[in-house]
């Protein structure tokens, strides 16, 4: 039997771990309006959030709402910063629980992992498969447009027996239309890595799949012959539909040798690249001098052949711009400075 946990709410909830969940909701954020404002009556407001939470009365405030383009159109729930709060103190408690249930494929908004970690990963496993062999992606469509939420409470309750903090997941998990979760929580993210745990454990153990890498909804499977990538394909599609009433928006079965796009990255056995939409915007913050997204670019560009590349056009197109940069960004190109541009790029 799954272990379930109870008396979780009075753990996530005492003063302390409230104004610990402050001091994480914070991160990054002090010059915003809204955490200024909480923080000039913060002992009121930690206080009026144990009170309403304790007396059953809390509820999330009403979402401010906004679009993204890129990589592609978004709309993100943006929570009030006190309902921030609340979902540290929740996320830091069953995180952990969860956590340890996840498969080791999972690289998704976990905790010292993520998009590098899941690229070299991907590009191990490419590597590692025969020359001969071939790979099965595939992506989910409008994955968290898409989540049944009952599906999900059923998740949720599968380790959380407390009520109340049940209660909690269903009120963050709410959303306009009869499926879907809101995009821009933190419990989202956790929601989104609860969600698919299932289908890595029916890969991985029903299928009996050893090479397997997912990131939230986009995922790959290696080392299988052209008739085996078929067959799997359609095992997980048939999987997906009538387990976690999920589609796939696109899939695709290539012979190793052709390598994948996956994460923001272009990927063969001997190099890596970032994707072409990272140096358009790469392309348009130099020119702008924004010097908080080319830092970010040179980020998402470590440990690929493209990071040569920006090095090399940060000195010689915006060659002022380097002594505003971080110094531990500076070091990490300043030896690259007068290495050959890579063809590909």
């Amino acid at each position: 039997m799954t272990k379930r946990h109870g008396q979780l709410f009075d753990n996530m909830f005492t003063p302390e771990a409230l104004y610990a969940a402050y001091l994480m909701a914070r991160r990054g954020k002090r010059k915003k309006a809204a955490v200024a404002k909480f923080e000039r009556d913060l002992g009121a407001n930690l206080q009026a959030l144990h009170a309403e939470l304790h007396a059953g009365t809390y509820a999330p405030r009403p979402y401010k709402t906004f679009e993204v383009f890129e990589p592609k159109r978004r709309l993100i729930y943006a929570p009030h910063f006190r309902d921030v709060v609340v979902q540290h103190a929740i996320y830091s408690v069953i995180y952990p629980i969860f956590d340890a249930t996840f498969c080791r494929e999972s690289y998704g908004c976990r905790v010292g992992l993520g998009t590098h970690k899941a690229a070299d990963r991907a590009q191990q496993f490419l590597r590692a498969a025969p020359a001969d062999s071939f790979f099965l992606q595939l992506d989910i469509r409008k994955f968290f447009y898409s989540i049944d939420r009952t599906v999900l409470m059923g998740l949720w309750a599968r380790k959380v027996k407390d009520p109340r903090v049940l209660s909690l997941l269903a009120m963050f998990g709410n959303y306009p239309d009869p499926v879907g979760i809101p995009i821009g929580n933190l419990l989202s993210q956790l929601a989104a890595l609860v969600y698919l745990n299932p289908l890595d454990h029916f890969i991985k153990r029903e299928l009996g799949v050893k090479h397997y890498v997912r990131y939230v909804d986009d995922f790959i499977v290696f080392d299988l012959s052209q008739d085996e990538a078929h067959t799997m394909r359609r095992a997980i599609e048939d999987w997906l539909k009538a387990t976690l009433h999920l589609e796939l928006s696109k899939w695709t079965v290539l012979p190793v040798k052709r390598g994948f796009n996956f994460i923001g990255f272009r990927t063969w056995r001997k190099t890596r690249f970032v994707r072409k939409h990272t140096l358009c915007k790469f392309s348009r913050s130099l020119r702008s001098g924004n010097i908080p997204a080319v830092v970010s670019a040179l980020g998402h560009a470590r440990h690929t052949a493209s990071h040569r590349h920006f090095a090399r056009r940060i000195h010689t197109e915006r060659p002022e711009l380097v002594a505003q940069l971080p110094l531990t960004t500076r070091l990490s190109f300043l030896s690259l400075q007068g290495a050959p541009q890579h063809a590909h790029l």
